[in-house]
């Protein structure tokens, strides 16, 4: 077949990456800026085989794709930041059972109904600590419409290998971006399915593994065996106990075999890097204006790069902190469309190895690269009225 080249959207490439990872169950509810998604899943799914449902209320929805993982069908949901909010339970659950599942946050301004066809992004927090209690987060965000459709596709694989929710959190920017997009064969795409039991011993304990193995093998509802699933601290067994020890051992083991694979997980992206003294660090539709700005900054001879985590959870700590601890570089300036969220993060990371300052924009438009320009000269005060600049780790 060859590649295929077209015109697309983040959101439709959204679809597309899904389809060809092997989605064939959406469930959902409208909600500005992903609707495209669901309309568009509607439309494709019965052209694959799979299938669409339009769910009374976003909490269905995410249940409903958890219960069709279970049977056994890749399964994604897609919302913004109120509908985020609601999906938190189920997300704890999902993590806990160990369900596949692919959620997709394209990003609004908020808080509450905010603006909702606005930029923003506003929900990284609450992808790590949005939901109660311990346990790990995959989450993943695009730049581009082209990196929409492999990082999609990216997502369903590490659901699949790891039997976890992932979070693909794209922006308004990203969503409603149209660019053209190379897509490839099918045939050269990796796919990767959970490691499944076709044909299950009725007394198989749902949850047992050989020594050394980090994620239990799953069989599918209806193939011949019933099995518990629990939102409990359960056993072997997947019933629910009140032991301390197994309690211990399965969070353990539920959290160490996200960091456990840390190199194949966390992705992220350099540029400039060789010789920069300054670093821009930025993530999804933000890096559109940051290149932009860069490529000014270098021409008017400043030494500075981009560092964007493509995994933004878990956070790419290693990378960054090897880059903050080159003696070159002596500062780092984020760039996000929140009030500073990953910020927290970079300055955890980079300690007292050089200079953290920020550059935030959280009023319902897109931040240009003027404004970037401005931070990193330092010269612009006219550019940078609408954002939050703030100089040093103090904020």
């Amino acid at each position: 077949m060859g590649k295929v080249s077209r015109l697309m959207q983040g959101n439709e490439a959204c679809v597309e990456g899904a389809l060809a990872a092997g989605m064939r169950l959406y469930a959902g509810y409208p909600i500005t800026p992903s609707t495209e998604i669901a309309e568009l899943a509607s439309v494709r799914l019965p052209q694959e085989g799979g299938k669409f449902i339009q769910m009374e209320d976003e909490i269905a929805s995410i249940a409903c794709a958890i219960g069709a993982s279970v049977a056994g069908t890749k399964a994604m949901t897609a919302t913004s930041g109120p509908g985020f909010s609601l999906k938190q339970e189920n997300l704890g659950y999902a993590a806990l059972a160990e369900i596949p599942l692919v959620v997709v946050d394209v990003q609004r301004m908020g808080p509450s109904t905010g603006m909702p066809t606005s930029p923003s992004q506003g929900d990284v927090m609450m992808a790590r600590w949005g939901t109660h209690g311990d346990h790990p987060v995959i989450a993943i965000s695009p730049s581009s419409v082209m990196e929409t459709y492999e990082q999609t596709i990216r997502a369903f694989n590490l659901s699949e290998k790891y039997r976890t929710p992932v979070l693909l959190m794209m922006d308004e920017l990203v969503g409603h971006l149209r660019e053209g997009v190379s897509l490839p064969d099918p045939d050269d795409i990796e796919i990767i399915d959970r490691p499944a039991v076709k044909y299950p011993d009725p007394k198989r304990l749902p949850y047992k593994m050989k020594a050394g193995q980090q994620v239990p093998s799953m069989a599918p509802f209806g193939n011949g065996q019933r099995y518990n699933i629990t939102g409990l601290i359960h056993d072997e067994s997947g019933f629910p106990t009140n032991s301390n020890a197994i309690a211990k051992e399965l969070l353990d083991r539920i959290m160490h075999k996200v960091s456990d694979n840390y190199a194949d997980i966390v992705s992220c992206e350099s540029r400039f890097t060789e010789d920069t003294e300054t670093v821009v660090f930025c993530y999804g539709g933000t890096m559109r204006a940051v290149i932009s700005a860069v490529e000014q900054a270098r021409s008017r001879g400043m030494k500075c790069g981009i560092f964007r985590p493509v995994t933004i959870w878990p956070f790419p700590e290693k990378e960054l902190s090897k880059l903050a601890s080159d003696p070159k570089v002596g500062r780092i300036l984020v760039v996000e469309h929140n009030y500073g969220q990953m910020l927290l993060e970079v300055q955890r990371v980079v300690g007292g190895h050089c200079r953290v300052d920020f550059l935030g924009k959280y009023n319902g438009n897109a931040i240009t690269p003027r404004e970037i320009t401005a931070a990193l000269f330092e010269d612009d005060p006219g550019a940078l009225a609408s954002c939050a600049y703030t100089v040093g780790r103090d904020r």
